[in-house]
């Protein structure tokens, strides 16, 4: 079973750049595809980004496409999200996932990680 940890939530200001990172640790980490998700106050939670186990496909959400980057180091253990022109709606409490089955199927995440909060200001 893995565990994951996220790191690197804060503030920023409208139109700056902040990056997350996930340590996963328990499992063979490049035997799982990798996933962001967000929840923002009163919202659902939803799928933002994944990425194969190679890291050679992603898949975004169409909110992110283009300001978003996700990406895998699997020497490190690692996912990162590199979010670029931030804006207010981003605001979210950000949380890695990790699954055994497709990168695309946002409902076959079997592991979480414990969220970091992202804010956005205006």
């Amino acid at each position: 079973q893995v565990q994951l940890v996220e790191s690197g939530g804060g503030l920023v200001q409208a139109g700056g750049s902040l990056r997350l990172a996930c340590a996963a640790s328990g499992g063979t980490f490049s035997r799982y595809a990798m996933g962001w998700f967000r929840q923002a106050p009163g919202k659902e939670r939803e799928f933002v980004t994944g990425i194969s186990w190679s890291g050679g496909s992603s898949y975004y959400a169409d909110l992110v496409k283009g300001r978003f980057t996700i990406s895998r180091d699997n020497a490190k253990n690692t996912v990162y999200l590199q979010m670029n022109s931030m804006k207010p709606e981003d605001t979210a409490v950000y949380y890695c996932a990790a699954s055994s089955y497709n990168y695309r199927q946002s409902g076959r995440y079997d592991y979480w990680g414990q969220g970091t909060q992202v804010t956005v200001s205006s």
